[in-house]
């Protein structure tokens, strides 16, 4: 006879220790009878798991509270003392650098002029320089970095941490990002796509390690990011997600910058709102001229911007009818504009299924230009907290 199936638990330990840190972390749960309740696990398995992260130097304990009847409770609180996580978040012309605790909170933040153009070397070192800049501030012998995350403006190998094809990165394709940042800094290292951290920083702050959500960046080129149950979805190549080389009529046979012809790109990123402008005769340089134009109910700029939010909620429509997310956030330069969410919100709800969008959030995100840097020190923390080895820095 064939032995029975045994029973299989809806989420793994990492996943159960990921959401109890976040459930922690977001105030939702201060006990382990608070933990129980809400992820309906035995008071066993979370207090295992409470251990376990406890051993970490993840959690700690702080007095005792309330009874409700029996014993009082053990207050669980997240350590944020034990040292901090060095993010940045790479574009094309700037970088945006940031201190993140060990709770996952955003301490500090700078930005700084590069050029993605001059090659992951010269880049990188100047990210290096500033990161340390910025840890120096309130840890001048440099001995508190845990790990080290960085966000970059391309398709990243996260099983190799190698940027793989890129656009509009000279000089990086095959780079081994992730490891020049372990050397450089003798921590562990994580990168992963700007989309995909923008879009992990976003849901985490939302939704914690529950529920599903899609996240656009709609910037100068367009990216996504899918979430599901709190956990990034990155496809069988990583490239889960690239909405902007999806074809659309209303891009013609225009060139894009992939090779293809009539991608999104072409018509609804910020870059082709800048060309769209100059070729009307309205001199632009950014997409945030467009905008500004935009707001000043200048009507070309105003038309093209709500006309770029109807061709990407259009290809959005596809993937929420798809994939029926509890939220679609929108974050990049674009989602500064109410006109375009306005349109991507439309046309959504006139291309979807009643049962799909009855739920369904679109909106601007709330981390605004800091989701990048979030979504990557939650990546650096996961890895820390959640690895089966035991010689973690966080363990230290």
């Amino acid at each position: 006879m064939s032995q029975p199936t045994p029973p299989t638990h809806p989420t793994s330990p990492p996943q159960h220790a990921r959401q109890i840190v976040e459930l922690i972390a977001r105030g939702e749960a201060s006990s382990r009878s608070d933990l129980s309740r809400i992820l309906g696990l035995a008071p066993s398995t979370v207090s295992l798991r409470v251990a376990e992260l406890t051993e970490l130097g993840v959690l700690h304990e702080e007095g005792v509270g309330i009874s409700s009847g029996g014993r009082r409770p053990r207050i669980l609180r997240l350590r944020g003392d034990r040292g901090s996580i060095l993010v940045a978040d790479l574009g094309g012309g700037h970088a945006r650098i940031g201190r993140v605790d060990l709770s996952g909170a955003l301490l500090a933040t700078a930005t700084i002029p590069v050029d993605v153009g001059d090659g992951p070397e010269a880049t990188l070192t100047a990210i290096a320089a500033a990161m340390r800049a910025l840890a120096t501030e309130v840890d001048p012998e440099f001995r508190g970095i845990r790990g080290v995350g960085v966000a970059l403006p391309g398709p990243v190998d996260v099983g190799t941490g190698i940027v793989d094809q890129p656009s509009r990165m000279p000089g990086w394709p095959g780079f081994q990002v992730r490891d020049w940042l372990s050397r450089e800094f003798g921590v562990p290292a994580a990168v992963d796509n700007d989309a995909n951290l923008m879009a992990l920083g976003e849901h985490r702050a939302q939704f914690g390690a529950t529920r599903h959500s899609v996240t656009v960046k709609a910037g100068t080129a367009i990216g996504s990011g899918i979430v599901v149950d709190g956990v990034l979805h990155r496809g069988a190549t990583w490239a889960a997600g690239d909405v902007t080389h999806t074809r659309i009529d209303a891009a013609d046979e225009r060139p894009c910058s992939c090779g293809n012809t009539g991608c999104l790109e072409t018509v609804a990123s910020g870059a082709s709102l800048v060309r769209q402008m100059n070729e009307r005769g309205i001199a632009v340089r950014t997409t945030a001229d467009v905008l500004a134009l935009a707001r000043d109910a200048d009507p070309v700029a105003t038309t093209l911007v709500r006309t770029a939010g109807t061709y990407l909620g259009q290809v959005l429509s596809t993937v929420v009818n798809f994939f029926n997310p509890d939220a679609l956030f929108l974050t990049g330069s674009m989602s500064s504009s109410e006109p375009f969410i306005a349109a991507v919100r439309s046309r959504i709800y006139e291309g979807c299924h009643p049962l799909v969008t009855q739920r369904l959030r679109i909106e601007a995100a709330s981390t605004g230009p800091n989701a990048g840097l979030l979504g990557a020190a939650r990546l650096v923390l996961d890895e820390l907290t959640f690895s089966s080895d035991e010689a973690t820095p966080a363990a230290r």
